[in-house]
């Protein structure tokens, strides 16, 4: 056998095995009498501490594929943020797996792959993608921490130790 075609085997057979990880996360089973789909990522959150981290880990394995697939490095960028978005959002009790339902960043990331395996022209997209999305987390970040940092200023001034 030819190692080019190979290649183009192994690879069609993990972008295969990935749309499968993929659907068992985010798109597994559908909930009766809706359109809304679930898989294990917010079942897993349900579980304390354990859950989200082995669905985070799950969710690293598609992304360290996608790297091993040759994507573009502004992709797996965009991947890694997908994920981050996720995992932050993701652990806030219950209401993270709601987020989850609707997030599916593993979906997101393995159709974000097909896009860029079948068009790699479209990375300049990916990399304006990373720049708003790394400016939006950061700003986020800065809003959480002055909001629990003026939730505990508070709470110490009621406490009287302030």
């Amino acid at each position: 056998m030819d190692p080019e075609n190979r290649s183009d085997a192994t690879d069609s057979e993990r972008l295969a095995r990935l749309r499968r990880v993929s659907r068992l996360l985010d798109s597994a089973v559908e909930i009766p009498g809706t359109n809304v789909r679930i898989g294990l990522d917010p079942l897993l959150g349900l579980l304390p501490g354990v859950g989200d981290a082995t669905a985070t880990a799950a969710s690293a394995y598609v992304v360290a594929e996608a790297a091993a697939l040759g994507a573009p490095r502004a992709t797996i960028a965009r991947m890694c943020l997908n994920l981050l978005v996720d995992a932050l959002f993701g652990s806030v009790p219950l209401v993270g797996d709601a987020f989850d339902v609707v997030w599916r960043a593993n979906d997101r990331n393995v159709r974000l792959l097909e896009a860029r395996l079948a068009d790699p022209t479209a990375e300049r997209r990916d990399r304006r993608v990373v720049v708003v999305l790394g400016i939006a987390v950061f700003a986020g970040v800065l809003v959480v921490s002055a909001a629990v940092f003026a939730t505990l200023w508070w709470l110490f001034g009621v406490a009287g130790v302030a």
